[in-house]
């Protein structure tokens, strides 16, 4: 009995390993103050199953990769003051990080060092300058201090993209930090949050003799982005948003007088967080299968003009589990070089199924699927086929518009059997005979 133990003990072990893959977490905070003054959004995570390894900034032991391994899955940097990172940790070593699949969630601040914004550089985001705030003069919270960088941000301001901020509230947002603008040419980036059309981005201190950095609804508040390879990344200007202070905090706009009982921050980082650490809009491809209609095994080769069925399975991770994919927008495309056919697929349990007619050219075709989708990784499957023309036996016998040849031919035909009983059965007499 002892054995059994032994092996219950280490499918448990496996078992605890496997749930926690995916969710191993690194967080670089200032200083050990953070734990506590953010305890709630940690506490979400934990409960949400993450594994959370906190240290500082400019700790001498980080790093993000062993023995060509990464040790962590996301990265949280809670550290916006920061001049170097400590150990193997720098600007390269992060965007590698990225590069290789991971997830990086930022908060800046007022305070915000060079080492981020040199981070969300590389990202397509511009942080402003150091010191400097987001201003409203007209949205912002009866809490303000006088310097109006305690705005107020109205729900209406958030992506229409339900799976990265989930539902939209009514509750606004308490924002006090630094703002961004984006890079419009790089199509990876995601404008989250923007501010009100009478903020902008300055010192509060200094008088304005330039234009600021980024005015009205261009100034970012929280920015995104997937990169080609699923990997995501968020900004956010403000680490106060994620604060326990804020997260209960009241919040009444100047501007418009009415009070909520509470903020809408803690939701929303929630939604944020689910996102970015890719437990939501995840998508997988299962079974993909193709075959000619009334069969149910793939032909070595198809043939032009032969009706083909295909189907292809897609899972969606909600709450840790994979389930079916209900997308209405899925579809397939037929693709040699060009695509030939492009169909919207349907969908019963999470199987996308269509039936078509290959098109009367022959080569090497694709079936295609890519699902770019805001708020979902992208899906891209590919299965190469082979599409052959008609075999000499497969063509038919008589075609009426050749009618003209058959008759020419036959007639040629006719016309040789006549010559040839002439040329056989005609003597000519002799000449001697005739005199």
């Amino acid at each position: 009995m002892a054995w059994q133990k032994v092996l219950g003990l280490l499918v448990a072990f496996a078992a605890f390993n496997f749930a926690v893959a995916g969710k191993r977490t690194l967080v670089l905070v200032d200083n050990w103050s953070i734990r506590e003054s953010h305890s709630i959004f940690f506490k979400n995570l934990r409960d949400a199953g993450f594994d959370l390894t906190f240290k500082t900034a400019d700790d001498a032991s980080l790093a993000l990769v062993k023995y060509g391994e990464f040790l962590y899955e996301n990265l949280i940097l809670f550290s916006p003051s920061v001049e170097d990172f400590g150990g193997t940790i720098d600007v390269p070593a992060i965007t590698n990080f990225i590069d290789g699949g991971g997830n990086v969630l930022v908060a800046g601040s007022s305070d915000i060092g060079d080492p981020l914004r040199e981070l969300a550089s590389e990202c397509g985001v511009e942080f402003d300058e150091e010191k400097t705030a987001v201003i409203d003069h007209l949205n912002y919270d009866m809490a303000d201090q006088g310097k109006h960088t305690l705005i107020v941000a109205d729900p209406t301001n958030l992506i229409d993209a339900a799976m990265i901020v989930g539902k939209k509230g009514k509750s606004p947002f308490l924002f006090r930090g630094v703002g961004m603008v984006s890079d419009p040419e790089n199509p990876l980036v995601l404008n989250i949050l923007h501010a009100a059309s009478t903020a902008y981005s300055h010192s509060p201190v200094d008088k304005i003799e330039e234009f600021p950095h980024a005015v009205g609804t261009n100034t970012l508040l929280i920015a995104g982005l997937q990169a080609r390879n699923n990997a995501r990344v968020v900004f956010v200007g403000s680490l106060d948003f994620f604060s326990d202070e804020f997260f209960q905090s009241p919040v009444q706009n100047t501007n418009k007088g009415e009070k909520f009982p509470q903020s809408g921050n803690q939701e929303l980082a929630s939604n944020l967080a689910q996102w970015v650490f890719h437990q939501k809009g995840v998508l997988r491809v299962g079974k993909v299968a193709h075959h000619r209609t009334g069969e149910k095994e793939p032909d070595a080769a198809y043939i032009i003009n032969q009706n083909i069925d295909f189907s292809i399975e897609i899972q969606e991770l909600v709450n840790g589990e994979w389930r079916p994919f209900a997308g209405d927008d899925v579809q397939l495309e037929f693709v040699r070089i060009d695509p030939f056919i492009r169909t919207t697929l349907k969908h019963k349990k999470g199987v996308f199924y269509t039936s078509f007619t290959l098109p009367d050219v022959y080569g090497v075709f694709q079936f295609r699927v890519d699902y770019n989708r805001v708020g979902y990784t992208r899906l891209y499957s590919t299965t190469q086929v082979s599409v052959w023309p008609l075999q000499h036996t497969q063509y038919e016998r008589f075609i009426p518009s050749a009618y003209p040849y058959y008759t020419s031919a036959f007639s040629m035909m006719v016309g040789v059997v006549l010559l040839s009983f002439v040329f056989l059965h005609f003597k000519e007499e002799p000449k001697d005979k005739k005199e």
